[in-house]
């Protein structure tokens, strides 16, 4: 019998490590490198965006600086929902949307929206929170294609008259079609919620066990709010329209505990008194698929260390934070027996 579940786990972990290393088509310009590219955006980006926050998108101009500067008119607008509000972020994170269609020669060739994930307070502090986020998306971008890409920023903000306002970090995200066309899928439209068998095991095993690894419970993979897409900081990919096999691909990490902002809170339902205190929310139907996911992930321990140890502009403190709490994870799921202890607290 022993050998027989042991067969079963190598067969799920073979199919796991296949799904990871999947050939996937090409990124638009923009993301096919992780250098930090160098930006100045202008707008009416004064006095706490209150135009941008109360009204249609405005107009701004968005500028690449280097040896191939650009120009490009844009709309601008604000976007998210804890972030969105005065009280959480003075500077929101943005929509950034194009006017005319950027020239091949752009390193925004092939956009046409893109979030910008933006400072929220104008202090170092919450520069590094910005990181740890970009960070987050790295760590799962390393585990599959079937995730967002990021590309930092160094930006300047310009007032419209052209004062400067600030300059300060930021990142973008790749639009979810464009994640969906490089790997061969659709992005799932027009579905408010699914059932757990709908989703693809392997993927949605890999997707619990890494929001358990940053500590995010913020997200579902099957349903929600009424009038929009599924699911709550996740997007669902599918193939050919079908309604079975499908992955969920997260974002929006800065609820999680390897963020640790200062506004992120647990749900009220999960009795927790810290974002940073783990609980894993996978489905105990896929404990086998999550046991493989998590010996996948732990044998990456040394290369996603190095990933966030990497990450430009984190200051030693956050470094060694982060190192510490992701150490704490790894350490958690050193042995199948240790993995298969934290499977059994799967909540149903």
């Amino acid at each position: 019998m022993r050998l027989v579940l042991k067969a079963a786990l190598a067969a799920v972990l073979l199919s796991i490590l296949a799904g990871s290393a999947q050939a996937a088509g090409k990124p638009k310009t923009l993301f096919e490198s992780d250098d930090p590219i160098s930006l100045t955006l202008s707008g009416p980006l004064d006095g706490g965006l209150s135009r941008i926050r109360a009204a249609k998108p405005v107009p701004g101009v968005l500028k690449v600086e280097g040896a191939a500067p650009e120009a490009l008119p844009v709309m601008l607008s604000v976007r998210g929902v804890t972030r969105r509000l005065r009280e959480i972020c003075s500077f929101p994170p943005l929509y950034v949307t194009f006017v005319k269609k950027p020239p091949a020669t752009s390193i925004f060739k092939g956009q046409k929206r893109l979030k910008l994930v933006t400072h929220c307070q104008d202090s170092d502090r919450y520069q590094q929170y910005v990181l740890l986020e970009y960070a987050s998306y790295r760590l799962y971008r390393a585990l599959t294609p079937e995730s967002f890409g990021v590309r930092l920023a160094r930006i300047n903000y310009l007032r419209e008259d052209g004062q400067p306002i600030t300059t300060r970090t930021g990142f973008f995200i790749e639009d979810i079609d464009d994640v969906a066309r490089r790997n061969g899928q659709q992005r799932l439209r027009g579905v408010n919620h699914i059932l757990v068998a709908q989703l693809d095991p392997a993927a949605a095993a890999r997707f619990a066990v890494f929001q358990y690894m940053i500590s995010n419970l913020d997200w579902s993979m099957t349903s929600s709010v009424p009038g929009e897409d599924c699911c709550h900081n996740s997007r669902l990919l599918t193939t050919k329209g079908a309604t079975t096999g499908l992955v969920p691909v997260p974002y929006d990490f800065d609820y999680g505990g390897l963020v640790d902002a200062p506004y992120a809170v647990p749900p009220l339902n999960m009795h927790r008194g810290s974002v940073r205190v783990r609980l894993y929310r996978g489905y105990c139907q896929l404990n086998d698929q999550a046991q493989a996911a998590a010996a996948d992930i732990s044998a990456r321990r040394p290369a996603l260390l190095g990933m966030v140890d990497q990450t430009p502009g984190l200051d030693e403190t956050s470094r060694k934070r982060a190192a510490s709490y992701l150490g704490e994870f790894f350490d958690q799921i050193a042995t199948p027996q240790s993995i298969a202890a934290l499977l059994k607290t799967c909540p149903g």
